[in-house]
């Protein structure tokens, strides 16, 4: 078979930067928890844990509960997102656009890593607005999943899974090639957010809000258009 050593390459390289980024996702958590026992000492019996849309703190919480509790949830999300791959029945078209879907794995577990440093910085007497930097860890993740949108293929478990969206993968196409655009905006407009102190919550939610809707409704539309175009009364998920 000649193309069989190509085959197996390809298969190894995207097996190596597998390893990599899990690699990567698994020190993120290491080095979450190092900063929880690092600081366990050094703060107060109860530590912020909530801020509120003015910036100010509105919730504390047990410093071990505190401290702990973002690494713990970490390291359940990096297993369950490393999960999906095996059990999605389309896990075939996963693989098409693995390194990308990797790549966010890692992105989301730095974005949790600098949320977790938020607070315990500002347990530590450091006290950083949450309104300037949470914008632009939101606003980087929302880009990057635009980007990851645009290479997504028909899957039950990533990407934008409406009923329209599953049911045709014309329309999963064209809806995720305008959703990657949507998020980029909305990405870009986050990270704007940094600007305008306690109004950055607007800047990440309503952009966010307005896709999401909007993108319900586009695939909702173009499902009916292609129903109606082939005169066919419904359409079920397959394998690709």
């Amino acid at each position: 078979m000649p193309n069989q050593p190509e085959k197996y390459f390809r298969g190894s390289l995207r097996s190596a930067t597998m390893r990599r980024a899990y690699a990567a996702a698994f020190a993120i958590v290491l080095v979450s928890c190092a900063v929880s026992i690092y600081a366990y000492p050094r703060v107060p019996d109860r530590v912020a844990s909530h801020w509120n849309a003015r910036g100010e703190v509105d919730g504390y919480l047990p410093k071990a509960v505190g401290l702990f509790l973002i690494p713990s949830i970490l390291f359940l999300l990096v297993l369950f997102l490393a999960l999906i791959p095996m059990i999605d029945p389309l896990k075939a078209n996963i693989e098409k656009f693995r390194s990308y879907y990797d790549g966010f794995i890692v992105l989301f577990c730095l974005f949790i890593l600098t949320v977790h440093l938020q607070v315990v910085l500002w347990n530590l007497g450091i006290q950083l607005d949450p309104g300037m930097t949470l914008p632009i860890g939101i606003g980087a993740l929302f880009y990057y999943t635009g980007i990851l949108l645009e290479k997504a293929k028909r899957n039950w478990f990533i990407g934008i899974r409406t009923p329209w969206t599953l049911s045709s993968e014309e329309v999963w196409n064209k809806t995720h090639q305008v959703g990657s655009r949507m998020f980029k905006a909305a990405g870009a407009i986050a990270v704007l957010g940094a600007f305008f102190g306690r109004l950055s919550v607007y800047f990440i939610m309503i952009p966010i809000f307005a896709a999401a809707t909007y993108l319900a409704v586009y695939s909702y539309v173009e499902y009916h258009k292609e129903v109606k175009g082939s005169g066919v009364q419904d359409s079920s998920i397959a394998n690709d």
